[in-house]
């Protein structure tokens, strides 16, 4: 996690104390921790967000790319190690990011890694017809505007897969 992550959690009126635990977790991250992947578009990034904060409650490590990418970053390289190092992955679906070659990609990278497996969870957060093939082979979850509802039911899929 980046410092800019922890000061916009104390911009938003998270406590000190909690801050510094979860750096302390995070700092000790290891192979008990899944590590989530969060594929979105800019478009959804209030969900995405919402869901992120909710997962990362639920004891997940949330790679979210608003907080890890910054200006000056090789993206590429930032993202690609980030698909590497996680175990799961949720791909927030709508008509913007079924239409991102950054999300296609992602999706293809998640759904041909083994170390992904069963840890692929597609969330429609806003209709859409254009659904890519092979994510209809994963259950998928109706978002309906509930960031807690559907992280509490990510988190505890990955408790029973992990």
């Amino acid at each position: 996690m980046h410092f800019r992550y922890y000061y916009n959690l104390l911009c938003a009126g998270e406590k000190p104390l909690t801050i510094l635990y979860r750096m302390v977790r995070v700092a000790k991250i290891d192979d008990a921790v899944m590590r989530v992947f969060l594929s979105y578009t800019t478009a959804d990034e209030d969900f995405a967000k919402q869901l992120g904060s909710q997962l990362s409650r639920r004891g997940c490590d949330v790679w979210d790319p608003s907080e890890q990418l910054f200006p000056g970053d090789n993206w590429l390289l930032k993202i690609g190690e980030a698909l590497k190092k996680s175990r799961a992955m949720v791909v927030l679906l709508s008509p913007d990011s079924m239409r991102s070659e950054w999300v296609r990609r992602e999706i293809e990278y998640a759904v041909g890694d083994r170390n992904y497996k069963g840890r692929v969870f597609p969330v429609v957060v806003r209709p859409t017809d254009e659904v890519p093939w092979i994510l209809r082979k994963f259950p998928i979850l109706r978002a309906n505007g509930n960031p807690a509802d559907i992280g509490k039911r990510i988190a505890t899929a990955l408790k029973r897969v992990s």
